[in-house]
């Protein structure tokens, strides 16, 4: 099975740039004009799930709380630091979690649709 979580955004350029610049994701591919929506496929080639990102003319309505976040498990100390710095590069700021679990396991911040991402550490081999 396969798994591929699609949400609609108004800035397909920046949340491609974030996705795949910042997080190191790679675009599997995309879409244009279908029905009236652009999108695109972001994930890793190897990996059984996708996020997939459209835009058309409706605005997106974004309804989401502090406590809606995708947590991203790098494999590797290695990879976590390197994530952290293109992070802090890209002059993303650092965001504190409603939940103190978060702040103590990981690091918060916002996708440029101010969705929250943690990034943790607790799966990383040395």
């Amino acid at each position: 099975m396969t798994l591929r979580v699609a949400r609609h955004t108004n800035d397909l350029k920046k949340i491609e740039d974030f996705y795949i610049n910042i997080l190191g994701f790679q675009k599997l591919g995309g879409f244009q004009k279908h029905n009236n929506y652009d999108g695109i496929f972001i994930g890793k080639p190897d990996l059984d799930w996708q996020f997939e990102f459209t835009q058309s003319q409706t605005k997106a309505n974004h309804i989401f709380d502090e406590d809606d976040i995708i947590v991203l498990y790098p494999d590797t100390i290695a990879k976590y630091n390197s994530l952290l710095e293109n992070l802090l590069k890209n002059n993303i700021q650092k965001i504190t979690a409603m939940n103190p679990y978060w702040n103590e396991n990981g690091q918060m911040y916002l996708d440029p649709d101010g969705y929250r991402i943690v990034v943790s550490p607790l799966k990383a081999q040395n």
